[in-house]
């Protein structure tokens, strides 16, 4: 079963510079990201090993925020080879989130 990694300011650039990665950005206190947190679960099972899904806690680990310019929450980037493909900002669907690691690979 895949899992939702933890990313940090230090093991970020590193996670998503190979292949597609899907990367859930969010806050403990934000409640649309506590609705987020399940979908993206669901999409990290579904996808297995042909992506990785990682989350992204925006009050630990402001850098990688900061340089993508996010300024709200939930936003959920999908990336290729580091580069960002996708953004959608707040609550996304299961479905959208899968089609856009499928147009990515």
């Amino acid at each position: 079963m895949a899992t939702v990694v933890e990313l940090t300011d230090d093991n970020f650039s590193e996670t998503i510079k190979e292949g597609v990665t899907l990367v859930d950005f969010w806050a403990p206190w934000c409640g649309p990201c506590m609705m987020q947190g399940p979908i993206v679960e669901r999409v990290a099972e579904k996808v297995g090993d042909t992506a990785k899904v990682a989350k992204v806690n925006v009050d630990e680990a402001q850098r990688a925020a900061m340089e993508l310019g996010i300024r709200a929450i939930p936003t959920v980037f999908v990336f290729r080879d580091g580069k960002p493909i996708e953004q959608f900002v707040g609550v996304t669907p299961e479905d959208k989130l899968i089609s856009a690691i499928d147009k990515a690979q």
